[in-house]
């Protein structure tokens, strides 16, 4: 299964602020929907699909096992409660939201368990999240490259992840991006904002269709319409060589996520 390049984040929206999210998001035409467990709003996605008319099987939908949840004998009833919550009998991909805080649970135990979910049908695909170069080597030696379907990591212009992404690209393993507007940070630098205006295009529009140009899958959200609606347009947007270097030099290794006692040594 391909893995959608553009799709609706739903990180810190709750109650009834993520299901008009979803709502309108799949009212323009959004089909890829990222939620996790830690998110606590798996149960509003669920009823906001429910109520959306559009067919399951039009959707792809990703959820991330939390960190409490990582033992082998707690992943699959954990996602079972997810599959329940968003009104479904399988999700499209299950990742491993963070890796277990000091290896608490062998990253091994955990993949192998995923590894299970997905042949009893829970979840299509699966993958990994916050994962480092050598947590990424681990996971492939423990399940092969050809069974990640993703790494979500933080990935914007201001933090492009180099190491992790070319590792993650020798091998064939796909980048999902998170924060790509860094916390909007990133929409009033001066060179996104010259390119935006070279282009005809928004800053927001800018920075994901750098990240969608390079290959990476990108998950932005937002509660405003037009928002979601603008960032769509972002597939139609084609940057220059010249802009694309021109983003690539803005890297400056600026971290926004970085959890105390989840967080692993980055690369």
């Amino acid at each position: 299964m391909s893995l959608p390049a553009f799709g609706l984040g739903t990180y810190r929206l709750q109650g009834q602020t993520v299901i008009d999210s979803v709502r309108q998001a799949l009212e323009l035409g959004y089909r890829a929907i990222d939620t996790a467990q830690i998110y606590g709003n798996e149960a509003e996605i669920g009823r906001a699909i429910a109520d959306s008319g559009v067919a399951r099987d039009a959707l792809f939908l990703t959820t991330k096992i939390w960190t409490d949840n990582l033992s082998p004998e707690k992943l699959i009833p954990s996602l079972k409660e997810s599959l329940a919550r968003l009104r479904t009998d399988h999700v499209d991909l299950t990742l491993i939201h963070w890796p277990s805080p000091d290896d608490a649970v062998p990253l091994e135990d955990s993949l192998a368990a995923l590894r299970d979910a997905r042949q009893q049908g829970l979840t299509r695909e699966i993958g990994v999240s916050n994962f480092t170069v050598a947590l990424m080597q681990r996971a492939i030696d423990a399940v092969g490259a050809g069974a990640i379907a993703t790494n979500q990591i933080e990935l914007h212009p201001y933090l492009q992840n180099r190491k992790v992404t070319d590792f993650a690209a020798r091998h064939g393993i796909r980048i999902t991006s998170y924060m790509t507007l860094g916390y909007g940070k990133v929409l009033a630098d001066p060179v996104i904002r010259e390119i935006a205006d070279r282009r005809h295009a928004t800053p927001a529009q800018v920075a994901l269709a750098w990240a969608m140009q390079l290959g990476y899958a990108v998950i932005p959200s937002s509660t405003k319409r037009e928002n979601l609606a603008s960032n769509l347009l972002a597939r139609d947007l084609k940057l220059s060589d010249d802009d694309m270097r021109e983003i690539a030099a803005l890297d400056r290794g600026e971290r926004l996520v970085s959890p105390g006692g989840l967080a692993p040594d980055w690369d």
